[in-house]
């Protein structure tokens, strides 16, 4: 079933959740090869002079609060994305002290003006991802004007990642927007189903880490891909050995003796030591 985001036609409705430490090029890419339509980035500041690897078209999900820096940033990775996404959902305590992500809603003003400035900076379609809050009825009409689809995460900066999502709050959201809306929170296997019911799309986050299978699975193919399939791109795009290793513990996940592979892996401090341990 062929689905759209404004002009960007996608072979599936199952996206990949931006995530800050998972999304690293060769997590985002296993992801892409095992059947996700749409890879997202974690949280990028426009300002970063960092150089972002692209290879697998993805999503950019911008993060600020002020339009600084993201029409020269727009310009330099335009061509190889397939969409800008503004993250107005992240409830860390960096983005609190920081005034970012959840907490600029409260201020349309700053919205409007950063929305303002994607969209006369490309003519790619641009998300923005949204929480549960007082403000956020509000603002997902104001950027209606301005995006191609909206992510609701329904739960509170409070809640942060934990309790139960309001799907009757997303639900609400949904009727009351005119542009497609992508559902994130406890997507899984046993669900997603149901919530593309109600919903254009659905993020699976912390269910595709160390697990990109979940895209097959849901897609109904059989490509499987392991840890070192991870490792031959990790390697190739030169990843630091602390993200490696990170991966390698979450790739444990589902396997036989998990909890012994993960203790063994904690004292690795080679990459070949990662891989003896974990296949």
């Amino acid at each position: 079933m062929e689905s759209k985001i404004g002009s960007l036609k996608l072979k599936s409705r199952f996206l990949l959740a931006p995530m800050l430490e998972p999304n690293d090029i060769a997590f985002r890419l296993l992801c892409k090869k095992a059947g996700c339509a749409l890879t997202y980035t974690g949280m990028v500041s426009p300002l970063s002079k960092k150089e972002i690897v692209l290879h697998d078209k993805p999503a950019i999900q911008i993060f600020g609060n002020s339009e600084k820096g993201i029409s020269a940033f727009i310009k330099k990775y335009d061509k190889k994305v397939s969409l800008w996404d503004f993250n107005l959902g992240c409830p860390s305590k960096l983005s609190r002290k920081l005034q970012h992500g959840a907490f600029i809603c409260e201020d349309i003003k700053i919205v409007k003006k950063i929305l303002n400035e994607m969209k006369s900076s490309t003519k790619k379609p641009i998300t923005i991802k949204l929480r549960k809050s007082k403000d956020t009825y509000k603002i997902a009409k104001i950027a209606g004007g301005y995006v191609d689809a909206i992510a609701i995460h329904p739960r509170t900066i409070s809640q942060g990642y934990s309790g139960n999502p309001d799907y009757n709050f997303a639900l609400k959201l949904k009727k009351a927007v005119s542009v497609p809306v992508i559902y994130s929170g406890n997507v899984n296997e046993k669900n997603a189903g149901d919530i593309l019911r109600d919903f254009d799309f659905v993020f699976i986050g912390r269910e595709a880490i160390g697990n990109p299978n979940i895209f097959s699975r849901l897609n109904n193919t059989k490509s499987k891909y392991n840890f070192s399939d991870y490792l031959k791109l990790a390697k190739k795009y030169k990843l630091p050995f602390r993200q490696i290793k990170m991966q390698a513990m979450w790739f444990t996940k589902g396997l036989k003796n998990a909890k012994e592979k993960r203790r063994k892996l904690l004292m690795v401090k080679t990459i070949e030591g990662l891989s003896l341990e974990i296949i």
